[in-house]
């Protein structure tokens, strides 16, 4: 099985699927899967552009809605976390994850999913202090706090998955775990980002949730984003298990934004997308932790008068697959919920949350609660219904890419084996865990012009003058919406895009 994994794709959806459909076709092989680790921006139409916390000059439809529509269809299977940029109104119908288009899959708020062996975790959205404990109290219409704190991570989603008792083989976050520069090659980093010195030194930089999660789940593999840059590390759990970590850079021309996970063949199976039943059996025995109140809500634990341990018995894992008769997650669920894309239609915001069938079926069979169902419960309003011209014909005649093959060059390759840390110079790596459960080798592919066999980048077109951008240094030190200056935090208002990403014909 091989895993192709994106760091931040900001909506470059066209030229990331051209880059592994000419890398398939240049090394003859097949990539099974595509994971992204979050700013996915699944923008259906102008609403959505709305619903994404970024300035109006970054509110660009991208690709995405191509996929949606049905001009094209997604040739590889994609899961993806949410990030900080994205279409928040759209993720909001999918709590618990759903089809986003055909073939394009949203894991949720949090969850566990499997493909063929291999267990999945996710935890989409970024990790603010002063957000943590609330209730999922955000729905459209969105305020200016709303339309951020949305996709701040919630302790609820980070309980349920603190309750995981099986092994989960590759685990996903948008921004990295606090403290995971300690473990990789930290003074490269800096000699890259210097911005990031003060967070790193003062423990500010990365997620403390997510660094709590790596120490109790431990496991195989952890990719990340967000910071924009690749950086690669090894911890060493106290009971030998170790994980690998990863993370990449953003979409961009001579950018190392993705990765090829070698999985072995064990993990096969029947290579097809499925819920996990123990992740489905947390989500209904903690369903009544949920909160949509906009106020400070603490999870269980030792030494009060309720129940905190809720790892699901062997009888509640079989519980959950009695209800559900079958666990795999058919793309025939999916339904458009909104109008595709017209360019002349004005940018509108979203004034009612859409139900989205998807999720209603999970939560009734399940027994379980939509929050933003919830929500509008108690406040007397009521979800919006699918259009039923939309729902009545999911698909259309799809465009399959077109890959150029005139820019086809013989690439070089490397071997970098994870989670030993990557530098320029690194012309030669050795696998440091050759007796993983899973394959610790990971392929970078390289372009030819690249400076080193390790420069895993894609491409500028031929004849494409060469810049470089600097933001001025105080841009990384704006203070955020708790007033604290951190280096990590302008990347909630970066611009999501560059115009210039011709990834046609290159080789990651």
């Amino acid at each position: 099985m091989k895993i192709a994994v994106e760091g931040c794709a900001h909506g470059e959806l066209e030229k990331i699927y051209d880059c592994i459909e000419t890398l398939q076709a240049r090394e003859q092989i097949k990539i099974d899967l595509l994971i992204c680790c979050g700013d996915f921006q699944s923008v259906r139409n102008g609403e959505d552009l709305r619903s994404m916390a970024v300035p109006d000059k970054y509110q660009h439809m991208c690709s995405f809605y191509k996929y949606y529509s049905g001009e094209r269809r997604a040739p590889i299977l994609t899961i993806f976390i949410g990030g900080n940029h994205e279409a928040s109104n759209y993720l909001q119908e999918l709590p618990y994850g759903g089809w986003v288009a055909p073939n394009i899959f949203y894991m949720g708020r949090a969850s566990v999913i499997k493909f063929g062996n291999l267990r999945i975790g996710g935890m989409s959205g970024i990790y603010k202090g002063h957000d943590y404990l609330q209730g999922l109290w955000e729905c459209p219409p969105y305020t200016q706090n709303s339309l951020r704190s949305v996709y701040h991570v919630r302790s609820l989603d980070v309980f349920r998955l603190s309750q995981l008792g099986e092994k989960v083989h590759v685990m996903l976050s948008h921004d990295w775990p606090r403290g995971i520069t300690e473990y990789g090659d930290k003074e490269f980093l800096l000699r890259r980002k210097p911005f990031f010195r003060e967070d790193i030194e003062s423990n500010q930089l990365g997620s403390v949730p997510a660094e709590k999660l790596l120490h109790s789940m431990k496991p195989d593999y952890w990719f990340a984003a967000h910071l924009h840059c690749q950086f690669a590390a090894l911890v060493k759990h106290d009971d030998d298990h170790e994980t690998k970590f990863l993370a990449l850079d953003k979409c961009l021309p001579k950018r190392r934004h993705l990765q090829i996970l070698n999985i072995p063949t064990e993990f096969d199976g029947d290579k097809t997308l499925k819920y996990d039943e123990e992740w489905l059996a947390v989500l209904q025995s903690t369903n009544h932790l949920l909160s949509v109140k906009n106020i400070d809500v603490h999870m269980p634990g030792p030494g009060g008068n309720e129940r905190y341990e809720f790892t699901p018995t062997q009888a509640e894992k079989e519980a959950v697959l009695k209800l559900l008769q079958d666990t795999r997650i058919s793309e025939d669920n999916f339904v458009r919920t909104a109008p595709i894309y017209n360019p002349s239609a004005p940018k509108t915001v979203p004034s009612n949350p859409i139900s989205n069938p998807q999720t209603v079926n999970l939560c009734e069979k399940l027994g379980i609660d939509d929050p933003v169902q919830v929500i509008m419960a108690r406040s007397g309003r009521t979800m919006t219904q699918p259009n039923v011209e939309l729902t009545k014909s999911p698909y259309i005649q799809f465009k399959s890419p077109e890959v150029d093959t005139s820019v086809v060059r013989t690439p070089m390759k490397s071997k970098l084996s994870l989670p030993a840390p990557v530098t320029p110079n690194d012309n030669d790596s050795e696998d440091t865990n050759r007796n993983s459960s899973l394959s610790t080798e990971i392929s970078f592919l390289s372009d030819s012009t690249c400076a080193s066999p390790v420069d895993c980048a894609t491409p500028m077109s031929a004849g494409a003058k060469k810049t470089f951008k600097r933001r001025n240094l105080s841009i990384y030190n704006t203070p955020d919406d708790d007033g604290v200056s951190t280096s990590s935090s302008m990347l909630e208002s970066e611009s999501p895009r560059s115009s210039k990403l011709p990834c046609r014909g290159s080789v990651l």
